[in-house]
């Protein structure tokens, strides 16, 4: 069978680093293809040739069997190859259908036909089972409603060709298996699809194929009937995995944070609070998780927590203190850890070296500086050292962060944020868009944390990673804590169910409407 897309000897440098290594890659017509691989193992650089977006130094891309050159996306639209990105391409002023429509415009007259962008949007949106507004502004929407808003746009276009990049990283496992249902409908239709995750069990249950990279080559490729999680994760990393959290029962100690009747307003201060009448409380020597799809409430609460945003009622007490509306500088001084969702906003300062974003809560602290001047020896140590321990794969500590894979950027946060004293870690997402291998090292670090006295609120939409991880579960629904369980009494459907708004004894609301984001 012809492939509908071919790679014959990819080769990419980027500054003297071999991002892609002779790859050869194929897409038959109608199949699902997984691609897997670590954080900084070229997978994203071969993407983003394929749509356009980077050419090869080396090597030759085929569409149906003849030669193309992709100078730009508008050349892989054309030939229709769609791609949804790890880090969204969208405007966020614009509406959800102003984007999607956006380069393929229904006009009446020169004008935009709003009217009729916001019909096919809908239509679009109800007949894949996409529950999303198309008149909503993209900057209101919360990051899980973006990637759908993300999806529909390759979806418009028509596209033969569908490249996704983690695009179940926000979803609850129901909503994924969704997805998955959509994709094999489009395959059904001649539709082939191009599936990067770093999920091994989406893998197993999703694909036809799987091909594997690692250090920027293809080192392998299985039928997932022929191979498990643990074959895999082997060949990705090229050791053995723990694929399980190992951990000791907790032993929780006296109350760190103590959240009580917390409310707090949307991005416009407007309307009714996204986070309403919160109360929890977490010990030192335990893990509470959160879970919840995304856009109920759980970014906003962790703002309000770590002193990005002030709540509009309620109270945060810090070991009995009142921190309400503290300052983020305040928090750190008082033991405060951050890894926040949002890794490129909030998280790092892109422009910024490596070694410069690894001492940015500590900077003017001994031994980075003496009676405030900045001693770049021990900033360069500190960096070398974390870079080694963390396995931030980079060419040096003067690497601007902005040149770094999202997994490699999330490696230098959870290093700065967990090399220092820690009261209360603050985890959100902690391992979005990380390779199976450095997931494993950011476990044992948080439980470490733990097991070091932190009292530890991991916030997180992998099912998995919240029943391994936490002692007790809280789980976030329309802004409210619905249910609280204990992480060996509860099973993953159960969670699931309550993440989608569900409670003991309800029935499933019909599709499309389990979750008010």
């Amino acid at each position: 069978m012809t492939a509908v897309l071919e790679a014959r000897g990819i080769t990419k440098r980027f500054s003297g680093v071999l991002a892609n290594d002779k790859v050869d890659l194929d897409l038959r017509k109608g199949e699902i293809h997984a691609l897997l691989g670590e954080n900084g193992a070229g997978k994203s650089t071969l993407m983003n040739i394929l749509y356009g977006l980077l050419r090869p130094d080396e090597g030759a891309l085929l569409r149906s069997g003849r030669p193309v050159a992709l100078r730009s996306p508008s050349d892989a639209i054309a030939l229709g190859i769609g791609m949804v990105h790890q880090h969204f391409m969208l405007i966020p002023v614009f509406t959800v259908a102003e984007n999607v429509v956006l380069g393929a415009e229904p006009v009446r007259g020169a004008l935009l036909d709003r009217r009729r962008a916001s019909a096919e949007v809908r239509e679009l949106s109800a007949r894949h089972g996409l529950d999303v507004d198309p008149d909503a502004r993209v900057e209101d929407l919360p990051v899980g409603v973006q990637q759908r808003v993300e999806i529909l746009k390759a979806l418009y276009r028509k596209a033969e060709i569908l490249i996704l990049d983690e695009p179940t990283a926000v979803l609850t496992p129901q909503e994924a298996d969704e997805l998955f249902r959509v994709l094999r409908g489009l395959t059904a239709r001649g539709v082939s699809v191009l599936f990067i995750t770093h999920k091994l069990r989406e893998v197993l249950a999703v694909a036809d194929r799987v091909t594997v990279m690692r250090a920027g080559r293809v080192v392998g490729a299985a039928i997932p009937a022929e191979t498990d999680e643990r074959g895999l994760a082997a060949m990705m990393v090229g050791r053995e995995v723990a694929l399980q959290v190992s951990k000791a029962p907790a032993s929780p100690r006296d109350v760190v944070l103590d959240v009580q009747r917390l409310g707090v307003a949307g991005r416009r201060g407007s309307g009714a609070d996204v986070v309403r009448e919160v109360s929890f409380s977490v010990r030192a020597g335990e893990i509470l998780g959160i879970a919840g799809v995304q856009g109920n409430g759980q970014t906003e609460l962790c703002e309000a927590i770590t002193g990005l945003s002030t709540p509009r009622a309620g109270r945060v007490l810090l070991r009995g203190r009142d921190v309400t509306g503290a300052l983020p500088r305040a928090l750190i001084e008082r033991g405060v850890s951050h890894v926040p969702e949002d890794r490129q906003r909030h998280g790092l300062v892109l422009s910024y070296a490596i070694a410069d974003n690894l001492v940015l809560c500590t900077y003017y602290k001994a031994p980075f500086a003496v009676r405030g001047v900045l001693r770049d020896d021990a900033r360069e140590e500190n960096a070398r050292r974390l870079i080694k321990t963390f396995d931030i794969r980079a060419p040096g500590p003067e690497t601007p962060a902005s040149a770094l894979s999202g997994g490699n950027q999330q490696k230098v946060i959870l290093a700065r944020e967990m090399s220092r004293p820690v009261e209360l870690l603050v985890a959100s997402q902690p391992t979005r868009g990380v390779d199976v291998g450095s997931i494993e090292h950011i476990h044992r670090e948080i439980v470490a944390a733990r097991d070091a006295g932190a009292a530890v609120l991991l916030v997180s939409a992998e099912l998995d990673e919240i029943l391994s991880l936490s002692d007790r579960i809280a789980v976030m629904y329309r802004g409210e804590i619905v249910a609280t369980r204990d992480a060996g009494a509860v099973s993953r459907t159960e969670l699931g169910m309550l993440m989608a708004g569900v409670l003991p004894g309800e029935e499933a609301p019909p599709p499309g409407e389990e979750v008010d984001a």
